[in-house]
């Protein structure tokens, strides 16, 4: 495969021109619901369904934004991916974190020695989980396991963390998972303190075994245990496991192999929750449901792989936000949830876009004057449509919104079939209004409406009339559970990859993240912590 810089190829220089001329509002693009526009900017894939017709575009700019994956060689660099080839340019080796969700497939095109690693290894962790929750793996004074606290950071924390939140209502009742990736000693005393040593087990997650994070915590946890009486290595030994793509170090700090699980190079921290890294989601949830989390993520491998660019749903992410990007000058992508258990998937994407697409270096080492990976933020909907949306509505900022919705709620309340559609009607209202906004003559009939005489009106027209104009995705699950947390997280990963590839830029290493973990280092050898400059 060629790489070429994005600004030679046709396809965006089309998609300049094409940008450079009149723009039709969203009113107008919205005004006829059944046209080839609406059509095709509507996709499904592993159950997700994407509603894309509030996107800014049209579909002339639609085309060339397709064309543009072709002038890349997107489809071409998937299946790369797929092979196993080295695409993760800058650090030569694979990226293949795919192949974590593909165990069983026949023929796999990674090949069969890495298949049956990643099979040997998932049954290894998916039976530690079960050992947990069955009450099978004790403590060393033979007490059941009833508290799991995984010490981790980065791809180590966030993945894992979000799933968990995300499927708490499937979490066995029995077995409490906690999360530790801040080094303040609050964070880890909070949690210590209304624990049970006899019955706590720690997850220590870090790919290497070197991340200071981590093992600081680690330490900590480990003199928890021996200040409760569990001070000699054979009596910790059943209290820790080890993941790691460095089995050999952890053993170096005293984790017993039977305890250590691992994962490979080839897998990014942010790309990993589908490892042993996500053991503590396996804990949660069981093997069962954690095998559907995995299956969610390659059936959308596979709609990826085999779909046609113009109906690929992960393909259309990415293209939209390219076009929003590059062609719309919006520096940010706002992502609203709108269903409490994902509040943590907002921190899980911005990792996985900035960390990933933060990059002001070609794949050929040649500086980007292009605008790369934009400012991933957000929350839950409900709460920032109190907040924060009111900036979206009237600021001077155009931000672009991915609108998450579910579409059935399984909480055990009376009531909660209100709540939903109250949830669900305040996640298409404001997709509605700010993609058509409201203008300043309906705003005065309104306000003369509600009976303001006409110096009234004048006064108050401009401040309660609205540009709109707001592009936005609606992203529906049908339902919070494994199969389709799994098939979200995979789609928000193939976009950030074929972003990238757009942009020709490494999405797979992180060199600026990198750079501070150094920085740390020397100042720990050199400088007394207590001293602030």
């Amino acid at each position: 495969m060629t790489v070429d810089l994005p600004t030679q190829r046709p396809a965006w220089q089309r998609l300049e021109r094409l940008a450079q001329a009149p723009q039709p509002h969203l009113r107008e693009l919205l005004a006829t619901a059944d046209n080839p526009r609406t059509q095709s900017l509507q996709f499904e894939a592993a159950g997700l369904r994407l509603d894309a017709t509030r996107q800014a575009v049209t579909l002339p700019q639609w085309q060339a934004l397709l064309q543009l994956a072709e002038d890349s060689q997107v489809a071409q660099w998937g299946q790369a991916q797929r092979r196993g080839e080295a695409i993760n340019v800058t650090e030569g080796r694979a990226a293949l974190h795919v192949a974590l969700r593909g165990s069983d497939v026949p023929d796999p095109p990674w090949g069969a020695d890495i298949a049956a690693t990643v099979r040997s290894e998932l049954r290894r962790f998916l039976a530690a989980a079960e050992a947990i929750r069955s009450g099978h793996w004790r403590g060393h004074r033979g007490q059941r396991i009833t508290d799991v606290v995984n010490l981790g950071i980065g791809g180590s924390d966030l993945g894992p963390r979000m799933a968990v939140q995300a499927l708490a209502a499937h979490a066995h009742p029995e077995v409490r998972v906690h999360f530790v990736s801040n080094p303040d000693a609050w964070a880890l005393h909070s949690v210590l303190r209304g624990l049970d040593a006899d019955r706590t087990l720690f997850i220590v997650q870090s790919k290497t075994f070197t991340t200071p994070e981590t093992l600081t915590l680690a330490a900590s946890a480990r003199r928890w245990l021996a200040d409760h009486g569990l001070a000699q290595p054979q009596a910790q030994a059943p209290h820790l496991i080890a993941v790691t793509a460095a089995p050999a170090v952890a053993a170096q700090h005293g984790y017993a192999p039977q305890h250590t699980y691992r994962f490979w190079d080839w897998v990014g921290g942010r790309y990993s929750v589908w490892s042993a890294i996500g053991l503590p989601l396996a804990v949660a949830i069981g093997a069962q449901a954690f095998g559907a989390f995995l299956a969610g993520a390659h059936a959308m491998d596979q709609h990826f792989w085999t779909a046609p660019p113009a109906r690929n749903l992960p393909l259309a992410l990415a293209l939209l936000g390219v076009w929003n990007r590059n062609f719309l000058g919006c520096p940010t992508q706002l992502v609203a949830v709108y269903a409490s258990r994902l509040a943590t998937f907002v921190p899980f994407v911005q990792q996985l876009d900035m960390e990933s697409n933060g990059k002001s270096t070609h794949l050929d080492g040649t500086p980007a004057h292009i605008a790369t990976g934009p400012i991933v933020w957000g929350g839950l909907g409900i709460e920032g449509q109190h907040a924060y949306f009111q900036l979206l509505h009237q600021g001077r900022h155009r931000v672009p919104v991915d609108f998450i919705g579910v579409l059935h709620d399984d909480t055990p309340l009376p009531l909660a079939a209100d709540h939903q559609r109250l949830v669900t009607i305040s996640l298409q209202a404001q997709a509605q209004a700010l993609a058509l906004g409201r203008d300043a003559d309906t705003t005065a009939a309104e306000l003369r409406a509600a009976g303001l005489d006409e110096a009234q009106v004048r006064a108050l027209t401009a401040h309660r009339s609205f540009a709109g104009n707001v592009p936005s995705n609606i992203l529906w699950l049908p339902a919070l559970d494994a199969f389709h947390l799994g098939a979200l997280i995979a789609a928000y990963e193939h976009k950030v990859f074929c972003q990238s590839i757009i942009w020709a830029i490494p999405a797979f290493d992180q060199w600026g993240v990198e750079l501070g973990k150094h920085m740390a280092q020397r100042l720990a050898q050199t400088r007394d912590p207590h001293t602030v400059s």
